[in-house]
C-alpha cells in the first residue's frame, strides 16, 4: 500500500474541506440566505453549536464528518457493499453511477424516499430552476444514502437532518473536486485493505497533531477538544499481532507447551529461560 499517496490526499482534503465548509458557513450564517428561510430549525442549531464550542470546532468537526463518509462510501462502492457507485462511476463513465442512473429516471425506491426522489426528479428534468441541478441532485442523493445507511452503520452515518447536510461541500463533481481526489487515492487495489481507513484518518489529523504537539514546545496545554489528535494513532495489524502473540500467546503456550498454535503466530517470541510463575489456565474461557 503507497502510504505517501495516502497521506498527501488525506492532508490536502483536510485542508480543502476546512476551507469549503468555512466558506459554506459564511454564506449560510448570512442573514438573508436561503437556508435560514427555508430551514431555521437547521440553521439555529448550527448558531447554537458555534455558541458552545466555538466557529473554528465547528468547521473542524464537520470537515471531518464529511470526509469520513466520503471515504466510507468510496470504500464500500469498490467492494461492491453498494448495489450502486455512489461516489464512483461505472465503467467508461465520469459522473458518480447513482447520478448517472437518476438521469436516466433510476433511482433505488429502498434508498430515496418519495418527497426526495420528486425533488431529484424535478431538478434534473428542469421543473425545479437551479443554476446547477445536477449537483443539487447529486447532493439529494448522498444525504439519502448516507441516511439509509444510518440503519445498519450509525456510528458512521448519523443521520443527516442538520446543519452537516447545510454545510456539505459544493463541488462534489468537478475534476478538482474532493470525490475526484478520494477515488485517485482510494483506488481498488489500495481498497482491498482494510487498513487504508485508518491510515486515511492517522494522516488527516497529521497536521494537527504537529500543531498541538509545537504548541506544547510553547507551553501550551492540550486542550479537551485537541486530545483525538495527540493521542489517536491508528495501530497496524502486525503491531496488534505482536502484541497479542506476545502476550495472551505467550500465556497459552506456557500452559500448552506443545500446543500448535505456535505455527500460526509468526511475531511469537519464545521465552529465553523456562518459567514457572504464570498464570494456570485450563481453556481460554479462564482468560480475564
Amino acid at each position: 500500500m503507497n502510504t505517501s499517496k495516502l497521506k498527501k490526499f488525506a492532508q490536502h482534503a483536510r485542508r480543502n474541506l476546512i476551507e469549503q465548509v468555512s466558506n459554506k458557513l459564511d454564506l449560510v450564517l448570512s442573514q438573508e440566505s436561503p437556508e435560514r428561510r427555508e430551514h431555521p430549525q437547521a440553521v439555529k442549531k448550527l448558531e447554537v453549536q458555534i455558541q458552545a464550542h466555538g466557529e473554528e470546532q465547528v468547521i473542524e468537526k464537520v470537515a471531518y464528518i464529511w470526509f469520513n463518509r466520503f471515504c466510507a462510501l468510496r470504500f464500500m462502492d469498490v467492494n461492491r457493499y453498494t448495489r450502486i457507485g455512489v461516489v464512483s462511476p461505472a465503467e467508461g463513465q465520469f459522473q458518480p453511477e447513482i447520478l448517472a442512473e437518476a438521469k436516466m429516471g433510476h433511482i433505488d425506491e429502498g434508498m430515496v424516499d418519495e418527497l426526495a426522489r420528486q425533488r431529484i426528479f424535478a431538478l434534473l428534468d428542469g421543473k425545479t430552476p437551479s443554476q446547477d441541478p445536477q449537483a443539487e441532485a447529486y447532493r439529494l442523493l448522498v444525504v439519502a444514502i448516507c441516511n439509509y445507511w444510518h440503519g445498519s452503520m450509525p456510528f458512521m452515518f448519523e443521520r443527516i437532518t442538520d446543519f452537516t447536510e447545510l454545510l456539505m461541500p459544493d463541488d462534489l463533481l468537478s475534476g478538482n473536486s474532493i470525490l475526484a481526489y478520494t477515488r485517485e487515492a482510494m483506488t481498488p487495489d489500495v481498497c482491498e485493505d482494510v487498513e487504508v481507513i485508518g491510515w486515511l484518518y492517522q494522516f488527516y489529523i497529521s497536521e494537527k497533531k504537529d500543531e498541538v504537539f509545537e504548541g506544547l514546545k510553547k507551553s501550551r496545554k492540550i486542550t479537551p477538544e485537541n486530545i483525538p489528535a495527540a493521542t489517536q494513532l491508528f495501530t497496524p495489524h502486525w503491531i496488534v499481532r505482536y502484541l497479542v502473540e506476545n502476550s495472551l500467546g505467550r500465556l497459552w503456550m506456557l500452559n500448552r507447551p506443545d500446543s500448535r498454535l505456535v505455527e500460526q503466530m509468526d511475531y511469537y517470541i519464545k521465552p529465553e529461560q523456562p518459567e514457572s510463575d504464570f498464570l494456570r489456565i485450563s481453556s481460554p474461557e479462564e482468560i480475564k
